[in-house]
């Protein structure tokens, strides 16, 4: 059962937060959320796909840190691998929602809620949310920080997703894993930019996309594809020792 409350100084005033990476406090995931604002820092590490909600038939961007359930395959001896640590990660228990809009406001305001059964959740360990008598803490500012980075990153996507889908630059694949023990994994379910449409563009919409932003995250989308090798080498490494 997930219990979000709206985060406050009165209810929450004794609250901390165990901050280190691990697989024991929500990191054992085989991919996350992923927003185009930070492409850049991703593509470096993680191979960057799109994901569709079985649900909805919505496309989300995601990056992939493994290929079995509970698999985080950037932990080497216990301790996270990579400089970047993915805003989906980085926000831990923490979410943003937004407050219903008012008689005079028709703007939603966002908040802050947290997710009370979070294994990060305590009250003895851990950075504090809330100073003694009540101020944020440096450590909920920078929180706020990456829950907005999270807030305009939804934004970012839908419209990238939006321009891609308009150029039918999404498709489908499929890879297959052949590990150095014999055994086999497979990664289905995910998509990619379609190269071949992407190079057969006119002009004028390649300049749209590069006036939106959008075509330097496409291409860094491609590039990320070359992180794939790097997980299968984890995944061979890890079924090796």
């Amino acid at each position: 059962m997930v219990t979000h409350e709206l985060l406050n100084n009165i209810s929450h005033k004794d609250l901390r937060i165990l901050t280190e990476r691990s697989l024991d406090l929500g990191d054992n995931i085989p991919s996350i959320l992923a927003f185009p604002n930070e492409f850049r820092q991703l593509q470096a590490d993680f191979p960057i796909c799109f994901c569709k909600d079985p649900d909805t038939g919505t496309f989300h961007c995601t990056a992939i840190l493994g290929f079995e359930d509970e698999e985080n395959l950037f932990f080497s001896n216990g301790s996270w691998q990579p400089q970047y640590v993915p805003l989906m990660l980085q926000k831990g228990p923490f979410l943003i929602g937004e407050s219903s809009p008012n008689n005079s406001d028709n703007d939603s305001k966002p908040m802050i809620y947290i997710d009370m059964d979070h294994p990060r959740v305590n009250s003895s360990g851990g950075e504090p949310v809330f100073l003694e008598h009540g101020g944020n803490t440096d450590f909920l500012e920078k929180i706020r920080s990456v829950l907005d980075a999270i807030y305009q990153g939804r934004k970012y996507s839908e419209a990238f997703i939006e321009l891609v889908l308009e150029n039918e630059l999404i498709e489908d694949f499929a890879l297959e894993i052949n590990l150095s023990d014999g055994s086999r994994n497979s990664l289905r379910g995910f998509y990619t930019i379609a190269e071949k449409k992407l190079n057969a563009l006119s002009y004028k919409v390649i300049e749209k996309l590069m006036a939106s932003g959008y075509l330097q995250a496409i291409y860094m989308m491609i590039a990320s594809f070359e992180n794939f090798k790097k997980l299968i080498y984890l995944k061979d490494e890890g079924v090796a020792t």
